[in-house]
């Protein structure tokens, strides 16, 4: 497998507290990858730091061969990495079709135009997107009259608009239902798959981790504790210790 993704020596302070420390983390191309610690591990401030919103202190990303240390979001998001962050996103007034709508016209370097014909443009492509994330019959619908399954489903929409080798996850599943999560989850496993995309998210939920990695890595006090397959992580007495415990979880 070739090298999509890799991070060396990423570091991020915020005056004498160090949220991200050294993180080394290389992901090969079609791998799903899981980044776990407990709350305050630094995982969000690493995701802000692949994805732009973020300056690190020191250290590199490169995807592929494209270098995107320090670039903007709108740089890194057209070289080939797209986020869904930890709350939900979107534009609650616009229809679920206007949210895609919007992201396709971003992605291929235009502005949306919301009067006259605007709303013309990109059609046939965003309803092609909202049938894969399992919405077309919600296109006309205001985003925020959706449930929050389907808000993140748009979310998902909105990320594969821009056509991601990498798609970032940001606690996809973070305020759903059990049913919920669990059709969110085999959304992504389909998308990913049907899509040839590469994987990166974190998750609190150890079901969710453990059914959707190829392979984990563990972050405690912003350096990287752990890393391995589902098996060799749940088995690390380090891990067990700062995260998963010794109770079911961990089991």
């Amino acid at each position: 497998m070739s090298t999509l993704l890799s991070v060396r020596g990423v570091s991020k302070s915020f005056g004498g507290f160090k949220a991200v420390d050294g993180v080394d983390l290389t992901i090969d191309a079609g791998e799903r990858r899981a980044v776990i610690g407990p709350n305050g591990a630094g995982k969000t401030t690493f995701f802000n730091l692949l994805t732009g919103l973020m300056r690190p202190d020191g250290g590199s990303v490169q995807l592929a061969d494209a270098e995107l240390t320090g670039l903007p979001p709108h740089r890194i998001a057209a070289a080939g990495i797209s986020r869904a962050f930890q709350i939900t996103n979107i534009f609650g007034r616009l229809t679920v079709r206007q949210n895609v709508q919007i992201a396709l016209l971003a992605a291929s370097g235009r502005a949306y135009r919301p009067w006259g014909n605007g709303w013309a443009e990109k059609v046939d492509e965003a309803d092609a997107i909202l049938g894969e994330v399992g919405l077309p019959y919600a296109a006309g619908t205001p985003a925020a009259a959706l449930s929050h399954g389907d808000q993140r489903a748009i979310e998902l929409a909105i990320a594969l608009a821009h056509r991601p080798r990498l798609l970032v996850l940001d606690e996809p599943t973070a305020g759903m239902a059990p049913a919920e999560t669990g059709r969110t989850m085999e959304l992504v496993r389909r998308l990913v798959a049907e899509r040839s995309i590469t994987l990166l998210f974190s998750e609190h939920d150890m079901d969710v981790v453990f059914g959707t990695a190829d392979r984990i890595t563990v972050l405690s006090q912003g350096r990287v504790l752990a890393e391995g397959t589902p098996e060799e992580v749940r088995a690390d007495p380090s891990v067990r210790e700062v995260y998963l415990g010794t109770g079911d979880a961990a089991r």
